[in-house]
């Protein structure tokens, strides 16, 4: 039976189309093929008389490879440059390809043309049982490729059960996912076989592919591969945790591959596998150990051995820091947002995060005696003053015009508004022209950013069942809310555990809309607690991103709004949306306070808090004009103008015409709010008692005008007017000395003889107009 009959038979298990078991797999050559292959070298268009059938042994397998790849004789350009690679490479190596090893294979790989690539792999992949000769080449077609090595017709038989399974989960649509598709290829070119039953239990294998991709993509879809499998009924268990390993995580980062000494980044890695900080907290650490090795190795690599520091170097590194500039010591800056920055003096914060970096590497090897104690870190790489004086809460808060254009956009998506994820895979049409994800679930998670004040890994963590609604005892009913409190269940985040917090009701109708409409979903790992839980924003079988936010969804808003992607404070993040939100709370008519704003947000201290709540100018002038502060020095006062007076030239005579209500008299004092005793009247020649004779006159007159004067006040003045009699005994006896506008003491004036004070007369005209303009 040839190799083609076998390909039509079906079994309960996968036979390979190709057994090495049939052919002669003898290493070395006779001489006669030697002589044969000798001829070959050159490749000429014609083989001589009798090459073909002295290198027969090589050819057969080769040819059977080719048959079940598809390259028969009809395509003979490429059937006769595969043999021709092959032969050429026997004849360099003077061995058959039976006996060579990996490096040969990848050898022979590199050398050939890559138009027959694949076959030559093929014929290495069936005959020589290498499954990972393509595991290094760049874009390589593994669809293409397994379906030459098992037949289009099984591979794609396998690739429509996975494709129904996830159809279960609603929203019917082609295996669309790359990552996942070719994790699912991988894993059968890894098994030997396109038959999902053959696929059970190869946990070692899913393993082993998630370790040696680097692309985080198609490690996350052999993670759903794993998971797929598992519903599917082929693992037991998912071979995966929640998170990569420490050992897994340090062999796929290749930050120290650059300019490291090697010596500092053994004690990095070991520190790496030690710390008990979080996960987010041991990565950036690490990243700032790897700038202080290409530091150590530019300017100080005496000193890679950290049992070599002293206080002098570590003076040297917080000196370095403060002068460090953007993109100094870093392998190459990946961003846009660093390559507009690059060059640039660094923020104080990151600063003093590289300084604590190392403070906490030597903190840590000292106090795990690992190394000698020779300088104390707290100490030697302290934060300087001038760069910590910079450092305080400042939060990018988005404008009140521009979140009132974000928030009307959130309330009113439409599907026209969400963009298009469309493409297309081999001959099928895969979502083309229209949204990835539905309208509900992109208008849930657009309110939650808006009204909710969560981070956005809070969002894409929220657990089905998250919303409870409760009615509130106290409400009357008629609002839009009709006296309903929606509740929102938040998961365990990086600073408190789980908790539960009051959210706008438009949030609790979003939710509960997409819950209606969200199919049964496979669960998934919780990163912060390891739990297997039912994510509320899933979709297809995955869960939401965390970068789904930044990403997609706030530039969809901000398009829909018309308002620009950044503004003064930088670019619109998914964070900055909380401190909005919780400087509009701080600042509401009813504002909450500073720990019921904690207690809303999160946080586990209120200092972290503060970082997040600013008080606007318009709440700190109300605070300010509250406070009366200028009301509080200013002391209002009714005074009486003589009209008759002014009119018939007696005021142009230096004649009074003001008189200031003291209560119980009056002072005719023009200038009133100069003299020393206006809130402790001496009653000198200016005083006029209400119960005189002339004080009954002027209040009698029908020429008397009556007006309010301010007059500031001084602190033992505020004090008197207050009612405290101390106060008035203390202001009297500091002003006993102090001359009156008439002239004498008070001092003076109680000495004198008792008599009725008399107001000045205008017979003295020279005396008023002296002290008036003295």
């Amino acid at each position: 039976m040839t190799v083609l009959a076998l390909a039509h038979e079906e079994g309960p298990r996968w036979t390979p189309l190709v057994d090495p078991a049939r052919y002669d797999r003898r290493a070395t050559l006779d001489r006669t093929e030697r002589w044969a292959l000798g001829l070959l070298a050159a490749r000429p268009s014609r083989w001589p008389r009798g090459v073909g059938d002295a290198v027969a042994r090589l050819l057969v397998p080769i040819n059977d490879v080719l048959d079940v790849a598809g390259c028969h004789s009809s395509r003979g350009w490429a059937r006769g440059a595969t043999r021709g690679e092959l032969l050429a490479a026997m004849s360099r190596e003077q061995s058959a390809f039976w006996g060579w090893d990996r490096a040969t294979w990848a050898r022979t790989v590199a050398a050939c043309d890559v138009d027959v690539r694949q076959f030559v792999i093929a014929v290495g992949y069936q005959c020589a049982g290498f499954t990972d000769l393509h595991w290094d080449i760049r874009g390589f077609k593994c669809s293409l490729f397994a379906g030459r090595l098992f037949g289009r017709d099984a591979v794609e038989g396998s690739v429509r059960q996975v494709s129904a399974h996830l159809d279960e989960f609603g929203f019917a649509t082609q295996l669309g996912r790359p990552g996942l598709q070719r994790a699912l290829l991988e894993l059968m070119l890894a098994a030997r076989s396109p038959l999902l039953t053959d696929l059970a239990g190869c946990s070692e294998l899913l393993v082993e592919l998630h370790a040696r991709e680097q692309h985080r993509a198609r490690r996350y879809g052999v993670q759903q591969l794993a998971r797929t499998m598992v519903d599917i009924g082929l693992l037991d268990a998912s071979p995966f945790g929640a998170a990569p390993s420490r050992e897994e995580w340090l062999a796929r980062s290749r930050a120290g591959q650059h300019d490291v000494p090697e010596l500092w980044l053994d004690w990095a890695q070991r520190w790496f596998r030690t710390c008990t900080l979080s996960r987010s907290t041991q990565h950036g650490t690490y990243f700032s150990l790897i700038k202080c090795g290409r530091w150590l190795e530019a300017e100080l690599p005496e000193h890679a051995d950290p049992c070599s520091w002293t206080r002098e170097v570590a003076a040297a590194w917080v000196a370095r820091v403060d002068q460090m500039l953007v993109g100094e010591f870093s392998n190459a800056p990946n961003t846009d947002y660093m390559r507009r920055r690059h060059g640039g003096q660094l923020s104080p914060r990151t600063k003093a995060q590289l300084i604590w970096t190392l403070r906490r590497f030597f903190c840590d090897l000292q106090e795990w005696e690992w190394i000698e104690r020779r300088f104390d870190p707290r100490r030697a790489l302290a934060l300087p003053r001038s760069v910590g004086n910079l450092i305080g809460p400042d939060p990018r808060v988005i404008s009140e015009e521009i979140w009132a254009k974000l928030m009307w956009a959130g309330l009113n998506l439409t599907v026209e508004d969400l963009p298009v994820h469309g493409r297309k895979s081999g001959a099928h049409d895969i979502n083309v022209g229209t949204p990835w994800y539905p309208l509900q679930l992109v208008r849930a998670v657009a309110l939650l950013w808006l009204f909710a004040g969560l981070r956005s890994d809070e969002i894409v963590r929220l657990r089905v069942g998250a919303i409870r609604w409760q009615h509130d005892a106290d409400s009357d009913g008629d609002g839009d809310s009709g006296g309903r409190v929606c509740l929102l269940d938040v998961p365990t985040n990086k600073t408190s555990t789980a908790f539960t917090k009051p959210v706008d009701p438009l949030v609790g109708d979003a939710i509960t809309e997409w819950e209606a409409l969200r199919h049964t979903q496979p669960r998934h790992p919780d990163l912060k607690t390891g739990e297997q839980v039912d994510f509320l924003f899933c979709f297809r079988g995955a869960r939401l991103s965390s970068g789904y936010l930044n990403r997609v969804l706030i530039p969809m808003l901000c398009r829909k709004a018309g308002v620009p992607r950044e503004d003064v404070r930088g670019q619109i993040t998914s964070h900055r949306a909380r401190a909005t939100i919780a400087t509009q709370l701080y600042n509401a008519k009813d504002p909450m306070t500073l720990f019921e704003l904690q207690a809303w947000l999160g946080h586990s201290s209120p200092a972290s808090t503060q970082h997040y709540a600013r008080i606007t100018p318009l709440t700190l002038t109300k605070a300010y004009t509250d406070a009366g502060y200028f009301a509080r020095n200013i002391r209002t006062i009714e005074v009486l103008l003589d009209r008759d007076a002014i009119t018939n030239g007696q005021a142009g005579q230096g004649g009074p015409f003001e008189f200031y209500d003291l209560g119980h008299g009056y002072c005719s004092y023009s200038f009133f709010e100069q003299c020393p005793h206006r809130m402790a009247c001496a009653r000198c020649d200016f005083y006029l008692p209400k119960p005189s004779t002339e004080g009954q006159l002027l209040e009698a007159k029908t020429g008397i005008q009556r007006m309010l004067v301010q007059i500031p006040l001084t602190d033992d003045e505020r004090a008197a007017v207050e009612s405290d009699q101390q106060a008035v005994v203390r202001l009297i006896d500091l002003l006993a000395d102090t001359p009156t506008p008439a002239g004498p003491t008070p001092s003076q004036l109680a000495a004198a003889p008792s008599q009725p004070a008399e107001p000045a007369t205008p017979a003295d005209p020279d005396r008023r107009g002296e002290q008036r303009h003295g």
